[in-house]
């Protein structure tokens, strides 16, 4: 009885071993822990990145400045849109306000400030699908059908950092719009 009482305390702590060794086997490898300086979790910000941002930012700046001695200079009267866009209603229209998501047939002209000729484009255009400038886009539901618009529209807000075809990119515009 005595020799079944040591077998069992044998093969308890033998199990009791084996459970150790299970439980404590290799850890999965841990993801570092990155703190920014503010508290924030997330990862180091990109120093090229950043300076992007900056140069952008103060082309930006540079931008919004030059449109508004442009403006100064013109005969008419211009506001100031969303977008840093400088609008002057050209002819009113007399149709219906332009509504989120419509379909309009556009005429849009683009020049230089210097006035040469980048792109004349006329279509049908879905309002919201993103085929529009940006300064057209977001300040087209201003203006009523059959207005025609002239815009001076800075790089951010017109044809961007990237351009198309027709227009090079950080190109401050003037957008002539019809509305149809």
């Amino acid at each position: 009885m005595k020799r079944r009482g040591i077998l069992r305390y044998v093969w308890l702590v033998a199990w009791l071993c084996l459970m150790l060794l299970v439980a404590c086997g290799r850890p999965a490898p841990q993801r570092p822990s990155r703190i920014m300086g503010d508290g924030q979790r997330g990862t180091e910000p990109d120093s090229a990145q950043l300076a992007l941002l900056e140069l952008n930012h103060r082309l930006a700046e540079a931008a919004d400045e030059q449109l508004r001695q442009v403006v100064l200079q013109q005969d008419g009267s211009y506001a100031l849109y969303e977008g840093g866009v400088w609008a002057s209603l050209q002819t009113p229209g007399d149709g219906a306000t332009i509504q989120e998501k419509e379909e309009c047939r556009l005429r849009l002209q683009t020049y230089r400030l210097d006035g040469t000729l980048l792109s004349d484009t006329e279509g049908t255009y879905q309002l919201g699908k993103r085929q529009l400038p940006q300064a057209v886009e977001t300040n087209i539901e201003e203006w009523r059908h059959g207005a025609r618009v002239r815009m001076y529209a800075p790089w951010y807000s017109a044809y961007g950092l990237h351009g198309n075809d027709a227009v090079p990119p950080y190109e401050n515009v003037i957008i002539e719009l019809t509305i149809e």
